[in-house]
């Protein structure tokens, strides 16, 4: 079966499986008695062997499966849960995770077994909970279950002790010898056969009923083992054992058994009723017999037996030679899920879109009749149609900003253990929505700055005691939307920064003389944080303190249009805070005219506009400034900036100034003429054209002229 049309469905649900582990572990490490928990966390292993198995992914299955065995006896209340259970199965997550982004790159799951996981796991199960490093592989299947998936997957290794010939442990009575005695004199053919259903395999039961379905339109089942009631209440692990009369050939019988979907493999070999030999010293004799008539009637079975799992292996080695051209490119996580009252509305507005479309022809061809009205007021309401639709697709390009921090607890747990600092994040707003392009691009910089507040903002335990702060510090991630823009703010009640430590850095570094160190601001020397290369961790870790978080945090988010602000109250802790747009795609805009150009500035970053008097303009160390209302606000003349002649202008006339805001920050920008506010859509100016970072992208106007989108962060 091709399983690739299902790889983005799967990559979807196995992401989202791993998170629901992640975090139910979490919650089972503080609780754990929580039944719900261990629950949920057996469901969401089952759910996600199944659906690796049905892939075709092995190892995946294997490592999932002990983890899944391990929950079936902590479910069962074999054992309770240890501390170092837990960081086994957080061990083991890590590496399902693994696999999953070696599937998302290439399709594949890589060649890592993590035997030394499935070994710690066995390890659980065989020591009633605890980890005893040293215990060996043989020791393993302590889990019959595990046993008999190891058996079913290798049936080379099952033939070595005789095992795929089960059907040898059926006992029969009297009445199933007669049966069979008859079935000879009839010159009919009694069979063994051994069926293994496949691991992935949901409904165990339905796939027997089926198997015993298709034995009947060839023959008569004499016995099973287990038992049919057994069977069909699933009371069986992945394999079960007949005894069938039938006068087909030992292959067809086979046959009719692999027609059924999920099972794994099919065992067929001629029965012989004297196979529980009586006597000892004929053992040895029937058992050669045995084996000779099974070189005949078996012969197929060793070449066929490896078929699911050896003869997936060339399939899989085919792939890896055919594949890369086509899996040369990662398979990309592009999908959103919307809800479905979204996609009502949309189609509603569709549906009105080609209404007004059709009112705005039939208007159109009456126009030669003198009716102007009628088409303005088709304009109209194709007007509110349009607008009602982008906040539509809007709404459905939204996502929480959930998908991204959830992975952030189980982060600080690790590095609470690494650093040996005791720490807990809160975290609130993750139910804030923002633009799939944006969510999918800020999980790097949370990251980096959540590790900087861990490693640099916290302090040590005792260092925290001794300054009176409880000994587990605190990491705060807290997002919600301010207007047009969502702003996250991680911050945490550690030491802060040290201002003079920067500044000394700085100096040490040559990145400022020691005069122009004394004459900076407090913001200006944090701002050196974000530099290249800058940190003033005393010594390199894996943690931290090569100094490429911040620069990268800081051109990330500007590469979103957003900023990042930095609050310091040094020995109270420190606050960094993020500020996004909504969107990417379509922004309301109010368009200037500047020279002969038209420039688009986003409404979302406009204060207020402001019509000032030339006198006054004031200077402030050189500087051009206003102040209005208490405040003093420095202003910028666009025509400089953007470097337009200055043109023919009148000193005595008012200037157009608006007002933007960047975090805390004001700036007035000066202009010629305001023309009105309109939506707009922002295009890339694509990689070829050099553009100065004030210029954010472009758009294209009613009347096909192009202006550009002006970045105020940039300006400020």
């Amino acid at each position: 079966m091709d399983t690739s049309q299902y790889l983005d469905i799967f990559l979807d649900e196995s992401k989202e499986h791993l998170q629901n582990l992640s975090d139910q572990i979490m919650e089972l490490e503080q609780n754990p008695e929580n039944m719900d928990t261990i629950n949920e966390i057996f469901r969401a292993a089952h759910s996600l062997k199944g659906m690796a198995g049905t892939m075709g992914y092995k190892r995946m299955q294997t490592l999932t499966h002990d983890m899944e065995n391990v929950f079936s006896e902590v479910r069962n209340g074999t054992f309770k849960v240890q501390p170092g259970m837990i960081d086994i199965l957080f061990k083991s997550l890590d590496a399902l995770e693994e696999y999953v982004n070696n599937i998302q790159q290439t399709t594949e799951e890589g060649t890592n077994d993590n035997q030394d996981l499935i070994d710690a796991l066995n390890s659980i199960l065989k020591n009633n909970g605890e980890v005893k490093v040293g215990d060996s592989t043989p020791d393993a299947p302590a889990d019959p279950a595990a046993d008999t998936t190891a058996k079913a997957e290798s049936p080379d290794a099952d033939s070595s002790d005789g095992k795929k010939e089960r059907w040898q442990d059926i006992k029969i009575n009297d009445t199933e010898k007669m049966l069979i005695e008859k079935a000879n004199s009839e010159g009919l053919k009694v069979y063994g056969v051994t069926v293994y259903v496949e691991e992935a395999c949901v409904l165990k039961a339905a796939r027997a009923f089926l198997v015993f379905k298709a034995l009947e339109k060839l023959g008569e089942i004499i016995v099973s083992s287990p038992t049919a009631q057994d069977i069909e209440d699933e009371k069986f692990e992945l394999t079960f054992s007949l005894i069938f009369i039938s006068g087909n050939t030992a292959e067809e019988v086979k046959e009719a058994v692999k027609s059924v979907s999920e099972i794994e493999e099919a065992f067929c070999a001629e029965y012989k009723a004297a196979a529980p030999a009586p006597a000892p010293t004929a053992a040895p004799a029937k058992t050669e017999t045995k084996s000779a008539a099974e070189v005949k009637t078996a012969a197929p079975a060793p070449a066929a037996a490896p078929a699911p799992a050896a003869a997936a292996k060339p399939a899989a080695a085919a792939a890896s030679t055919t594949k890369p051209t086509a899996a040369a490119k990662p398979v990309v996580n592009r999908t959103v899920r919307v809800d479905i009252e979204k996609l009502d509305n949309l189609m509603n507005l569709v549906s009105e879109l080609i209404i007004a479309k059709n009112s705005l022809i039939s208007a159109t061809a009456a126009e030669g009749k003198g009716d102007n009205n009628s088409v303005n007021e088709q304009i109209e309401y194709l007007e509110s149609v349009t607008t009602n639709l982008h906040e539509s697709v809007m709404k459905v390009r939204m996502v929480p900003i959930e998908s991204v921090v959830a992975k952030f607890p189980r982060m600080i747990r690790d590095l609470s253990k690494k650093l040996g600092k005791k720490m807990e994040l809160y975290m609130t707003g993750e139910d804030t929505e923002l633009d799939r392009t944006v969510v999918d691009e800020i999980g790097d910089p949370l990251m980096h700055m959540l590790r900087n507040s861990a490693d640099h903002g916290l302090e040590p335990n005792d260092v925290r005691v001794a300054n009176g702060k409880p000994e587990t510090g605190s990491i705060f991630l807290d997002a919600y939307q301010d207007g047009n823009n969502v702003v996250i703010a991680v911050r945490d009640d550690g030491g802060g920064i040290n201002v003079e430590a920067v500044r000394n850095k700085a100096i040490e570094r040559g990145t400022v003389t020691p005069e122009q160190a004394e004459t900076m601001t407090e913001k200006e020397i944090i701002d050196l944080l974000f530099l290249p290369s800058f940190s003033t961790a005393k010594k390199v870790s894996d943690v931290s303190g090569r100094g490429v978080g911040l620069d990268v945090v800081k051109s990330k988010i500007e590469s979103l249009s957003g900023e990042v602000e930095v609050k310091n109250h040094f020995g109270e802790g420190s606050s960094w805070i993020i500020r996004l747009p909504l969107t990417l795609a379509i922004i309301q805009a109010l368009m200037v005219v500047v020279g002969d150009e038209k420039y688009a500035i986003a409404l979302g970053s406009i204060q207020t506009i402001e019509d000032v008097l030339p006198e006054d303009i004031k200077l402030v160390q050189a500087k051009e400034v206003i102040h209005i209302r208490g405040t003093v606000i420095p202003i910028i003349r666009l025509r400089k900036v953007l470097d337009i002649p200055s043109g023919e202008e009148n000193s005595n006339k008012n200037l157009t100034v608006i007002i933007v805001k960047k975090g805390d920050k004001l700036a007035g920008l000066v202009v010629d003429e305001l023309i009105g506010q309109q939506e707009v859509v922002i295009k890339s100016m694509g990689k070829y054209i050099k553009v100065p970072k004030m210029i954010s992208g472009a758009t294209i106007l009613g009347n096909g002229e192009v202006a550009l989108i002006l970045d105020t962060n940039a300006l400020i």
